[in-house]
C-alpha cells in the first residue's frame, strides 16, 4: 500500500473513532438527563444552568440582598404579592409545612419575591414572613430589577386592573438556585387529574428537591 495512502487511512480512522466517541458521550448525557426528568414529579432540570442578572433587592428587615447571598447554599424562589387572595398564601403555607423536610436534604433558603413593590413595603413583607415562617426571606425592588430577574428565573407577572385594588397575575412555579448562584431547575404545578387545578404537592416538592440537590453533589 502507498505510504501516504496508509497515513491518510489511519488519520481518517482516528477521526471516525473520536467522532463516534463524542456521539456516544452525547447519547449517554442525553439518556442521563431523560432519566433524571423521569425521576421527578413536578421538577424539570435545565440541560445547562442559567446565570442570573446582577441585582440588589431589599429584604423585609431593610438590608440588601444581592447575588452574593445566593452563593454557598440552595435557594428556592417563589414570586407573588402579600395581597394575593389564593395562590400565594396556599403556597407559603405549603412551603412552611415542607420546610423542615427540605432542610434535611439540603441547606436551603426559601425566598418570597414580591412583584408588587408599590404596596409591599418592608412592614408588610416582615409581617407576611412572620406569619408563615420567620426564617423565610422576602425581597422586593423596582420593576427595572424585577423584570429581568423574574424572566431569568422562568417567571412572568403582570398588573391587572386599575386603582388601589389592582391584582397581579403571576407564575405559580418555583425556581431552584444552586449554591453557585445559577438557576438549575424549575418546579411547576401539575394537575392530578382532568379538571383539577394544577398544584405542587408537599411530598412532590420534598422528593424533587432531594433528588435534584443530591444529583448536583455527584
Amino acid at each position: 500500500m502507498n505510504k501516504h495512502l496508509f497515513i491518510v487511512l489511519v488519520l481518517l480512522s482516528g477521526l471516525f473513532i473520536i467522532g463516534l466517541g463524542s456521539v456516544t458521550a452525547l447519547k449517554f448525557r442525553s439518556n442521563d438527563n431523560m432519566l433524571s426528568q423521569m425521576a421527578l414529579s413536578n421538577g424539570f432540570i435545565y440541560p445547562t444552568p442559567k446565570a442570573l442578572p446582577s441585582f440588589a433587592l431589599t429584604k423585609q428587615d431593610g438590608s440588601l440582598f444581592t447575588n452574593a447571598d445566593l452563593k454557598g447554599r440552595w435557594s428556592l424562589f417563589f414570586i407573588g404579592y402579600t395581597s394575593c387572595p389564593d395562590v400565594c398564601p396556599t403556597t407559603m403555607a405549603k412551603l412552611s409545612a415542607a420546610y423542615p423536610e427540605l432542610r434535611k436534604s439540603a441547606d436551603i433558603q426559601i425566598i418570597f419575591l414580591s412583584v408588587d413593590p408599590q404596596r409591599d413595603n418592608r412592614e408588610k413583607l416582615l409581617n407576611y414572613m412572620n406569619f408563615f415562617n420567620p426564617e423565610f426571606i422576602a425581597l422586593t425592588g423596582d420593576h427595572k430589577q424585577l423584570f429581568p430577574l423574574t424572566r431569568s428565573l422562568g417567571f412572568v407577572y403582570a398588573m391587572v386592573g386599575e386603582g388601589e385594588n389592582y391584582q397581579v397575575d403571576h407564575s405559580a412555579s418555583m425556581a431552584l438556585i444552586s449554591p453557585e448562584g445559577e438557576n438549575i431547575a424549575i418546579i411547576k404545578p401539575k394537575s392530578s387529574s382532568a379538571g383539577t387545578l394544577p398544584q405542587i404537592s408537599s411530598q412532590a416538592l420534598i422528593s424533587d428537591i432531594a433528588w435534584i440537590t443530591q444529583k448536583h453533589q455527584r
